[in-house]
């Protein structure tokens, strides 16, 4: 096989930077779930902030902060070219509201939040969404070394 027929039998490579590559690229629907919690918080904004931790100030306004920040870097993780950024935008945005997180799980707010009847699988759900909170960090890496993991190959 001489050099002419590997170059057109080989297949294109991938300059999208997407790790689950150009075809099949689930970053849209990490894009979508992302914009659809945060308009979430405009829409519910004081159910969000009995989760926010009392020492936290202003519980309304870190809402709508972290709602717009979910809405931006949703759309931002959608588009390849905003991706990366956008990815590592989650990772933080998704480790500032850790603590929340632990609050709606630790506290007596969830009785608050839902009829007696889903208390428990309400407060189980907020603990079983701890450590997914790993998961989506791991999600949201995925794009954020997308790059990274490219270059480090190139230059092998």
């Amino acid at each position: 096989m001489t050099d002419a027929d590997r170059t057109r039998t080989e297949e294109p490579a991938d300059d999208s930077g997407d790790p689950d590559g150009p075809e099949r690229s689930f970053a849209p629907l990490m894009g979508a779930t992302y914009v659809t919690a945060g308009v979430a918080h405009f829409l519910i904004p004081e159910r969000f902030a009995e989760a926010v931790p009392p020492s936290f100030p202003r519980p309304v306004g870190l809402v709508y902060l972290s709602g717009i920040a979910e809405i931006l870097l949703g759309i931002g993780v959608a588009w390849p070219r905003t991706r990366r950024p956008s990815a590592w935008g989650i990772v933080a945005l998704l480790v500032a509201v850790f603590p929340a997180n632990v609050h709606l799980a630790r506290g007596d707010v969830i009785e608050d939040l839902v009829p007696d009847r889903l208390a428990g699988p309400a407060r189980l759900a907020a603990w079983v969404r701890l450590p997914f909170q790993a998961v989506l960090i791991g999600w949201a890496l995925r794009y954020a070394r997308a790059d990274e993991a490219e270059s480090t190959a190139a230059e092998a």
